[in-house]
């Protein structure tokens, strides 16, 4: 397939109507290359007219221009008009130069400009040829000028099948600004494959097109493959760079060195990368102040730059910069914007405190403390309230004694000058002092340029007052031998005038005497003893025994001093062991250590002796013997086995002056590991020891009563609400028996049966068939009454005074009770009669004789026993004849009524 390069047109940066199609032919003249231009007839000042690959001829040119100078040349070989041009004729040349200063090279390009209607008469005369020619279906290259006035439509190139010389074919196409966004932006003629765009487009929104052409029959066959179609836009200078921030704002020390760096600008462009449309150069337009030029910007990266050291803040602290960026790499024609850039000066330190005078005068009265005598002020050129401004004073001479303090005032900024130890008028009275001041911050220039401390001299007067006694020093001392009698006197404590020099005229007075030991003269302010002084008293620390003095003068005017009183020792004091109680645990020791003091001073105490003092009939030297360990110390030893327990031992200490004292030791031989076992023992001896309860034994004790109190609350709870429910009295007393049981078994622990009723004497345990019966307490004569019928048997344990009775289930059957209260005349006076007839009727059989089983002992049978009693007592009515009891009602109502009632 063969296809016809369509010329390329560019529009310029503000006409926008220039068309520009790029041919190289190379030919065998002076000029390396030679570059055709397609443009149109008219042509504005600063257009882009084409460019031109300058490498290709002269790679290492430094110098280039144009032979026409309506034309200018730039470095990456663009092309534009410096002058408005109309061409008058169909074409217009002009050579561009490339020379090389350092090796004296040099190359042209010849340039030719054609008008439009000449391209056109080309295009048609290569049509033709081309048809002649075979050309093949693949991908062309193809552009178009951004934002192109075209004329619309405007044609771009022509696709062209192989094909076509056989068949009729159709040309067609798809793809962005087809038949999608952009829709209707390009379209191809049908018959021709021409490729048409319908208006302009905009790079930043649209970079490139991708399209798809295809080529058919008209009867739809298709003879090539879809063919990639790219168009891309080729950028034009229309977008201004843009500062990233309309006001900047920097901050830079001042007096700093040249060079600095203040800060850095930025500025954007959306026209195409890499191209002179974004290539951005920066500078400065105008400076306010308008003083020297201090500030400098990089052309390239923005970046902003002092160019001067004479930055002062106490002069200008605020400078403001109109800036420029300008694509074209600053070209003039090309655009531009301004912003601003506004930079604050930083102070430093580099002015000096400086005080407003150089010499001060002032006074105090002595003896004052804590005043203010005078305060200075100081000049500081420094930005207020910082660290550069603030002042720090400090005295340099004159106060090697610390009578003053010089502070700063915070709020003003003042030295203010103190006297904080108190002035004598006597000793001085002028004091001169040199001060200085420095700031807090340190000073940044060079200290040898000048003196980093301004410096002023403060002559400060004394003024006197009548101050009365001076006690001075504040502590005298005298000294009295111990012991000595009351009496005797000694110097005492003397104050004096500090503008006489004299004790004259001054009376003394005690303050505190903590013994009441001694007297003080009211003139003299000597003293005498009162009583005997004693070294070793627990109140003495060191020997020294201290009073207190009130000195005052004529006018009233008072001091204290204190008297010490150094007592001077006296040998009065023996040796004394203090521990008096030894313990030797025999089965790990055989001694114990013993040390001796004496309150006496050093010089009258150890080395120490120490010996064991005879007692008459005692055996002390035969039971015990001691070694010395040191000066103050010895070890007690026993001899033979001695038995457990205390023993007296008496031990004689003498000083070293021979006083001695006998302490009489208590020593324990106990059977023990450390001292503290034996301590709990009452018995060294045996071991023996009393028995001591520990908080959580006693708390357990205390528990386990708590738990038995609440045993016996629930038992006796209980026992009561049982007490107090009713007892129902049975319905059917009417056939019930009353009998009084007797126990006529042979033994207490045995029972009788007689028709089926049990009899027990009160007090006793029986067991039978019906069950066990539970003991019961005799008293007067009362006893357990049991009633039992057939198989359903109840019991009421009839209570009197201290009488109760229980009964087990008999035979399973169900059991009721109840308790009541009665007299023994009234069962007796009922039942008697009725029981000796039943008791009559058991004690005989068919022959009116005594039956052979009448009374008979058995053993218990198990509760509910299946065989039912044994002997003449059983309950089958029809052997026994106790019909007659079923007409007992209405006495035994009359009984069961009197039981209620009870």
């Amino acid at each position: 397939m063969a296809s016809d390069r369509p010329t390329r047109s560019r529009s310029g940066a503000l006409c926008r109507q220039l068309l520009l199609t790029l041919t190289i032919l190379t030919f065998a003249c002076d000029a390396c290359k030679k570059v055709t231009l397609h443009v149109p007839s008219k042509l504005d000042a600063g257009k882009f007219v084409g460019r031109v690959n300058l490498k290709e001829c002269f790679q290492s040119a430094n110098l280039i221009h144009s032979s026409d100078p309506d034309f200018q040349i730039l470095e990456d070989g663009s092309v534009y008009t410096t002058n408005a041009i109309l061409l008058s004729s169909e074409e217009r040349k002009f050579t561009i130069l490339l020379s090389n200063t350092d090796n004296q090279e040099e190359e042209k390009i010849l340039v030719l400009l054609q008008h439009q209607t000449k391209v056109l008469k080309k295009r048609h005369s290569r049509e033709k040829v081309l048809r002649r020619a075979k050309r093949r279906w693949a991908p062309i290259p193809c552009s178009m000028q951004e934002n192109s006035l075209g004329p619309f439509p405007l044609f771009l190139q022509q696709i062209q099948s192989d094909t076509a010389q056989n068949y009729t074919i159709f040309y067609s196409i798809r793809g962005p600004g087809v038949d999608r966004e952009p829709i209707n932006l390009f379209y191809v003629e049908r018959d021709t494959g021409n490729l048409f765009c319908t208006r302009p487009v905009d790079r930043e929104q649209y970079e490139s097109f991708e399209l798809i052409a295809f080529a058919t029959t008209p009867d739809g066959y298709t003879p090539e493959l879809p063919l990639p179609l790219v168009i891309r836009i080729e950028d034009e200078n229309d977008n201004y760079p843009i500062f990233t921030e309309t006001t900047y704002i920097f901050t830079v020390p001042e007096n700093c060195r040249v060079g600095s760096t203040v800060g850095q600008v930025c500025a954007t462009d959306k026209d195409e990368p890499d191209t002179m449309h974004t290539r951005l150069k920066y500078s400065i337009i105008e400076q306010l102040p308008a003083s020297a030029t201090l500030f400098s910007m990089h052309p390239t990266t923005g970046v902003i730059t002092t160019s001067s050291s004479q930055l002062d803040r106490e002069l200008i602290d605020k400078y403001q910069l109109k800036i420029k960026v300008q694509d074209m790499d600053g070209q003039y024609f090309g655009l531009q914007t301004t912003s601003t850039c506004i930079i604050n000066v930083e102070d430093v330190n580099d002015n000096l405190p400086t005080f407003t005078r150089t010499s001060y005068v002032t006074s105090v009265e002595e003896n004052r403390v804590d005043v203010e005598i005078l305060r200075v002020t100081v000049e500081d050129k420094d930005l207020i309230n910082t660290a550069n401004w603030r002042a720090n004073y400090t005295i340099l001479k004159g106060n090697e004694n610390g009578n003053f303090k010089i502070v700063t005032d915070p709020r003003t900024n003042e030295g203010v000058l103190y006297v904080v130890k108190p002035l004598n008028y006597e000793e001085r009275q002028q004091v001169n002092l040199q001060i200085g001041v420095v700031n807090e911050a340190p000073y940044s220039k060079e200290a040898s340029s000048r003196s980093v401390m301004s410096t002023a001299t403060v002559t400060v007067n004394v003024k006197n007052q009548d101050e009365g006694p001076e006690c001075s020093p504040a502590v005298q001392t005298v000294q009295i031998r111990e012991n000595a009698p009351p009496g005797t006197k000694s110097d005492g404590y003397k104050a004096y005038d500090p503008e006489t020099k004299s004790s004259s005229g001054i009376r003394y007075k005690k303050l505190t005497d903590p013994k009441g030991w001694v007297t003080v003269d009211e003139n003299s302010g000597s003293i005498t003893t009162f009583r005997s002084l004693d070294r070793e008293t627990e109140t003495i620390r060191g020997g020294a025994y201290n009073i207190t003095i009130l000195a005052s003068g004529k006018d009233g005017r008072t001091c204290t001093g204190t008297l010490g009183i150094i007592l001077e020792d006296v040998n009065d004091n023996g040796p004394v062991i203090p521990k008096q109680t030894v313990v030797i645990c025999k089965t790990v020791m055989s001694s114990a250590d013993i040390s001796a003091v004496d309150p006496d001073d050093p010089i009258n105490g150890p080395p120490f002796d120490f010996s064991l003092e005879s007692v008459p009939d005692a055996g002390i030297e035969r039971m015990w013997k001691l070694t010395k360990i040191n000066d103050t110390a010895a070890r007690l030893f026993y001899k033979n086995d001695l038995p457990f327990g205390p023993y007296q031992v008496p031990v004689r200490v003498r000083d070293r002056h021979g006083l001695s004292v006998v302490t009489p030791l208590k020593v324990i031989v106990c059977d023990c590991v450390t001292e503290n076992d034996c301590a709990l023992r009452t018995d060294p001896r045996t071991g023996n020891g009393e028995v001591r309860l520990g908080k959580w034994a006693i708390l357990a004790i205390l528990l386990g009563i708590a738990l038995l109190f609440c045993i016996l609350f629930t038992l006796v709870c209980g026992a009561t609400g049982t007490a107090k429910q009713p007892k129902a009295f049975p319905d059917d007393l009417a056939q019930q028996n009353l009998i009084v049981s007797n126990t006529e078994a042979p033994g207490d622990d045995k029972m009788c049966s007689t028709n089926g009723f049990t009899t027990h004497t009160v007090g006793s345990s029986a067991q039978g068939i019906c069950g066990t019966l539970g003991s019961g307490v005799k008293n007067g004569g009362q006893e357990t009454i049991e009633m039992v019928k057939g198989g359903h048997q109840t019991l009421e344990s009839c209570r009197g005074t201290g009488h109760h009775h229980t009964l087990d289930s008999c035979r399973g059957g169900h059991v009721e009770t109840d308790t009541c209260r009665y007299t023994y005349s009234e069962w007796h006076n009922f039942t008697q009669p009725r029981l000796g007839e039943k008791v009559q009727l058991c004690d005989q059989d068919d022959n009116h004789k005594h039956a052979q089983d009448y009374v008979l002992t058995y053993n218990y049978e198990g509760k509910g026993s299946v065989a039912g009693s044994i002997g003449c007592c059983s309950e089958r009515q029809e052997e026994d004849g106790l019909e007659f009891l079923d007409h007992l009602e209405p006495k035994f109502r009359t009984l069961a009524e009197a039981c209620i009632r009870r």
